[in-house]
């Protein structure tokens, strides 16, 4: 080793005072040369860097760089002597460097030049102060504190996990960090691991932990690292990497949930200071996974009945538009299965045990259909069935073990209870190539099943439920129909019998829809009873007829009454009589001017909201006409009990009366009942004028059909009257 001259005694001091000072130094001092040769090496370096002074002494000061950086250090040094441009003299900074054990150490850097000597040599002097657990325990806590930040920002998991690993290897350089989470089977799932070797990433996947591992991770979580990494795996086969230091991690509950691991690739071996590192990341570690969980189960409560445990409709949904998307998708069958006794079940035990009953079916059906076949609850007492690959054979086959389970006794309630269930099968892509498609078959064919031959199961057929598939396409058209406006009145003139003037008009909906064409009402209206839609094309008639009233008036065309035609439904509702003065209010017409039509049906209907909603309505002193009598079975003492102010004589009386003496005689037997109770009789479907004139011998009140006209829109009336001047009303205001 050349005679090196120490500084501190080229400026005359002859004593090594200075010298003394900086050897007993609490931090490291190191001072350089102008060849950049170390001249100074204190103890508190020797002890940073865990080598002697005489080990370092005369030698370059790159000995002491971390390796990243050696090779490129004397330029920055040369750079700085020739320009005095510098980044890190005078300055103060932290810096990570290797000990002579392999270990990082981190430590702060504070750096500064002189010149020396008569020659104004220039030396450089860094204090280094090792702060590694303080530094490392305040990175620990801004990690903690960004891993809660991303979780809370709906970062996603594997992400904030890639996040945190990530940070842990800048802690420990030439490192890998992965977590892992156990699964509830006691397999690893990696969630972060970027940078593991393929070989080892197989490893880990194939790991499963036994109940013994488990436990005595739980004891003791350093015992990961045993289970991950065994030194003999390390040198055979996975050369890259040399050492590894893993802890279990545990949630609040005490329960397993995750290991973290860090794995070396540096040769040497390294001291333990990095398992602080990870001991430190346990809390940020537990609390990726626990969101994890937490999210699945939120995810999982979105997809999962929370009654039975199955998938929901909205899951079902996924799982069938995920199998759609498959290229080449087999043939696969739904099997729609309704339980038949369930509503009993709720009416005469109470809901409870019909939750009972149907948590029973599931858990059958669930294991009857155990393995690739899809179980869902669509809601209510509808469960659904998708089996994969299946043809006719194979869904009966299912269709008739499911039938079989579900007639075992279920005990509820100390009751045994029989149920039964009536399924309906589709095949895709025979019935369907969309998922509502293929489920509103298997349901078309549900519904046939429960009422034709209920606890049984029927394929659907595109020949036998024509008539359902098109109920289904046209109350769907209905709904839109009635939120677009494209339903429109058409009015058929009564013509007083006596006088051969118009008494009034019966206003009757149409539907054009724009590509199904003209949609008759024998069609469209006992569909829109079955759908519910009735209530809300009644309520719109009642308003529109109104309305058309007084704009004819207002055009000097007196339309004495309007009809308008009520179903069964508005009667079920008290609001009824209010929302009738309502719309009499609103175009200010008098109630006289209007009459309700209603079917024999809810006529004879005895029920209290029925009675309430006939006499409320006579007393605002709207008519009430009761349609197609003597279709039904009329009780005539329930008939003198009502309030009505007419009854019409349907059409089928009148089609052959002169030449049918039984037609005749009940024409003849209703207008006089009629006149009987004092009130007025339509008759309609009149169609020529012998009809005329005998219905005016019986003594008819008002005859209407299609010899006076047949209906016609709005604008038509004032044309039509202009055409019979002697149809003509005259206002009584006129």
């Amino acid at each position: 080793m050349p005679e090196l001259a120490n500084p501190l005694t080229l400026s005359g001091y002859t004593n090594t005072f200075y010298a003394a000072i900086l050897e007993q130094a609490t931090d490291g001092v190191i001072i350089i040369d102008d060849q950049n040769r170390i001249v100074f090496f204190n103890a508190a370096a020797e002890h940073l860097w865990g080598c002697s002074a005489s080990a370092v002494l005369g030698n370059n000061v790159d000995l002491l760089i971390p390796l990243g950086h050696r090779q490129h250090h004397n330029d920055y040094i040369e750079h700085h002597r020739k320009t005095g441009i510098h980044r890190l003299v005078n300055t103060s900074r932290e810096v990570t460097f290797v000990r002579s054990n392999g270990d990082y150490v981190a430590a702060e850097l504070s750096l500064s030049t002189a010149l020396i000597g008569k020659d104004n040599k220039r030396y450089y002097m860094a204090f280094i102060k090792g702060v590694t657990e303080e530094v490392h325990r305040r990175k620990l806590l801004e990690l903690q504190s960004e891993v809660f930040a991303a979780l809370a920002d709906y970062t996603t998991i594997h992400d904030v996990a890639d996040m945190l690993c990530s940070k842990v290897e800048e802690l420990v350089p030439n490192s890998i960090a992965t977590l892992l989470h156990i699964t509830p089977q006691g397999g690893l799932s990696i969630l972060s691991g970027k940078s593991l070797p393929s070989s080892k990433v197989n490893k880990l996947d194939n790991l499963v932990l036994s109940a013994s591992d488990i436990q005595t991770l739980r004891a003791n979580p350093h015992h990961a690292c045993a289970l991950i990494w065994t030194p003999k795996q390390g040198q055979s086969q996975l050369n890259d990497l040399h050492d590894c230091w893993a802890s279990a991690i545990c949630n609040g509950a005490g329960e397993l949930i995750g290991i973290f691991a860090l794995f070396s690739r540096n040769k040497e071996k390294i001291t333990d200071w990095p398992q602080k590192i990870v001991t430190g990341c346990i809390p940020s570690c537990a609390s990726i996974i626990e969101h994890e969980k937490t999210l699945y189960k939120i995810n999982n409560f979105n997809n999962i009945d929370s009654l039975t445990g199955l998938l929901n409709r909205t899951a079902l949904s996924t799982r069938l538009r995920q199998m759609l998307a498959q290229t080449g998708q087999a043939p696969f069958a739904i099997l729609m299965l309704d339980v038949d006794l369930l509503q009993d079940v709720n009416n005469v035990m109470g809901y409870n045990s019909g939750d009972i009953l149907l948590q029973t079916i599931a858990r059958r059906i669930a294991a009857l259909c155990r393995g690739q076949n899809l179980v869902a609850r669509l809601g209510g007492d509808d469960f659904v069935v998708v089996m994969p690959d299946a043809d006719r054979n194979k869904a009966c086959k299912l269709a008739h073990d499911l039938n079989c389970i579900s007639r075992e006794p279920i005990e509820v309630k100390g009751r045994d209870l029989v149920a039964s269930l009536s399924i309906g099968i589709s095949l895709y892509p025979d019935d369907g190539t969309e998922i509502e498609e293929i489920l509103g078959a298997s349901e078309i064919a549900m519904r046939q099943t429960k009422k034709q031959a209920r606890g049984g199961f029927r394929f659907f057929g595109k020949g036998g439920n024509s008539n359902m598939r098109e109920r289904l396409i046209i109350g769907s058209a209905l709904r839109e129909a009635l939120q677009k406006m494209q339903l429109h009145l058409v009015y058929q003139p009564q013509i007083c019998a006596l006088t051969g003037t118009l008494c009034g008009v019966e206003a009757l909906s149409r539907w054009q829809h724009p590509t199904l064409g003209f949609i008759p009402p024998s069609t469209f209206i006992p569909i829109a009873e079955e759908t519910g839609q009735i209530e809300a094309i009644g309520l719109w008639s009642l308003d529109k007829s109104c309305q058309q009233v007084i704009e004819w008036e207002q055009n000097n065309v007196y339309v004495p009454i309007v009809s308008v035609n009520m179903s069964a439904v508005h009667f079920c509702s008290m609001d009824l009589p209010d929302q009738i003065l309502s719309v009499l209010q609103k175009y200010n017409l008098a109630p006289h001017r209007l009459t309700i039509e209603i079917t024999e049906s809810v006529a004879m209907r005895q029920d209290p909201e029925t009675a309430a909603n006939l006499t409320a309505i006579r007393n605002i002193g709207v008519g009430l006409s009761m349609d197609d009598f003597g279709t039904g079975f009329s009780s005539l003492s329930r008939l003198a009990q009502l309030p009505l102010t007419e009854i019409k004589i349907d059409r089928s009386f009148i089609e052959n009366f002169e030449n049918n003496i039984s037609s005749l005689v009940v024409a003849e037997a209703a207008i006089n009942i009629g006149k009987r109770l004092g009130i007025k009789v339509v008759t309609e479907g009149v169609e020529h004028e012998a009809q005329e004139t005998k219905l005016q011998q019986l003594g008819c009140d008002i005859l209407q059909g299609y010899f006076y006209s047949k209906p016609l829109p709005a604008k038509d009336m004032p044309l039509w009257l202009d055409t019979f001047p002697a149809r003509r009303a005259i206002s009584p205001l006129a």
